[in-house]
């Protein structure tokens, strides 16, 4: 699958009406095909399965580079999986040099999702994760904690899993102060779904940073408590 025949493939099923629709919500000036992400996931699906690893790595950077919206969708996609054999650092390294780029919600959660399972796969990447918290990128920072959303959802977390859980709300807390809205609806965000399995922790960040956090932030983070609380 060559990256021209990738390109084909998306603009095939190209539906300009859609398209501009969705250059006027995203707010980001680039070619949109139009298209919807069951026709993204068929697509990238299909060539997960005839290329192997490098070759979905080839394949994802070329997307990428085209800068168009469904083509950076489709290059997230080929490298969201579990499992990558082999695991090289190549997946890794080029999902990480993406997040300069971001620009738009949806390119930078789908690109963080795929970050989500290179992280799982190899937990020592958090080192490289922790240095986005210095930039001023406002979505390279919030991709530190999007990324990082598997630590939020362990009942049982062993003790590195733990370890790595206050490591990451120590991420949350250095965000706080910065008011931009996508941040801090970052951090409600992972503090929401921690609360559906650590609620504690959930409470005790609350209490020692809440009132530096935007009200609807918190909001955020407490909505499934105040729902549980409730119930009780």
């Amino acid at each position: 699958m060559s990256p021209e025949d990738a390109l084909a493939a998306l603009q095939a099923e190209a539906n300009p009406a859609r398209g501009e629709e969705m250059r006027r919500y995203h707010k980001a000036e680039r070619v949109y095909l139009g298209l919807s992400n069951p026709q993204i996931n068929a697509l990238a699906q299909s060539w997960r399965e005839a290329l192997d690893v490098p070759g979905r790595v080839a394949l994802a950077d070329a997307l990428w580079q085209s800068d168009i919206f469904e083509a950076r969708l489709a290059a997230a996609k080929l490298l969201t999986q579990a499992r990558l054999r082999p695991d090289d650092q190549a997946a890794w390294a080029l999902i990480a040099s993406w997040t300069p780029d971001f620009d738009s919600w949806a390119i930078a959660d789908h690109a963080s999702m795929a970050a989500q399972k290179r992280l799982i796969a190899d937990p020592t990447r958090l080192d490289e994760v922790e240095t986005w918290l210095a930039s001023d990128h406002l979505w390279t920072r919030r991709a530190a904690l999007v990324s990082t959303l598997p630590w939020t959802k362990q009942n049982h977390p062993k003790p590195e899993e733990l370890a790595a859980r206050d490591r990451i709300l120590g991420w949350a807390a250095t965000l706080v102060p910065d008011q931009r809205w996508f941040i801090q609806k970052a951090i409600g965000w992972w503090l929401r779904d921690l609360s559906k399995h650590d609620p504690d922790r959930t409470r005790t960040f609350i209490e020692a940073h809440g009132d530096a956090m935007k009200p609807f932030s918190v909001k955020e983070a407490l909505r499934l408590l105040k729902k549980s609380d409730g119930a009780a």
